[in-house]
């Protein structure tokens, strides 16, 4: 077993259940909708959940791709254990446990938003940082030597920081119809990142 699979190992677990938790919001959601107590679910949540899991998969293509850098230690299972559980923690409040409890879920997701928006902004952070830790500890001939395409970079970057800015925004602006348009924004952010990123 290689030190990568070793501490992969551990990440794909801890984001498959993160992902998992997710899904598990959204099957309760569509569960309660058919079922005979009316719930309102809004935009709000289900867009909440949506960035989660695009976020998520982005993680799990960053870290594949630093497989060569990655040692397996205490140390490095210290730090993914620290960020895939933020992102872990921040799933599990995105839906509430008992859905019929709440009639309207924007509601809901006045209450857990900054927990959610600021644990993503945290992991995010903490990855851009483990990322140039890497980098610095372990640095790639090829990557060092390669030129990407420069439009492309500057999209993916222009891409991260919009990220991070609008969830920055998200902290700070009680608006539900601003935070669904910004949630609308980190969606299709994410993808543009998770587009370009390959030709980086």
């Amino acid at each position: 077993m290689s030190p990568f699979e070793l501490v992969f190992a551990m990440f794909g677990l801890l984001l498959g259940l993160a992902l998992a938790e997710v899904l598990g919001g959204f099957s309760r959601v569509l569960k309660l909708k058919r079922g005979a107590r009316p719930v309102r679910v809004g935009w709000l949540t289900p867009l909440l959940g949506l960035v989660v899991m695009l976020d998520l998969t982005g993680f799990w293509l960053l870290a594949f791709d630093a497989r060569a850098q990655i040692g397996a230690n205490y140390v490095t299972l210290i730090g993914v254990l620290a960020m895939v559980g933020v992102y872990y923690l921040a799933a599990t409040l995105i839906f509430p446990d008992r859905p019929e409890d709440w009639p309207d879920f924007d509601e809901w997701y006045d209450k857990q938003n900054r927990l959610v928006i600021g644990g993503l902004l945290a992991a995010n952070v903490a990855s851009w940082f483990g990322e140039m830790a890497l980098d610095a500890v372990h640095p790639l001939p090829e990557v060092a030597e390669a030129v990407g395409n420069g439009w492309l970079v500057l999209v993916y970057l222009l891409s991260g920081f919009g990220v991070l800015g609008l969830l920055v925004a998200l902290l700070l602006v009680r608006g539900r119809r601003a935070n669904v348009a910004m949630l609308a924004g980190v969606c299709g952010l994410l993808l543009v990142s998770g587009a370009v990123e390959p030709f980086v």
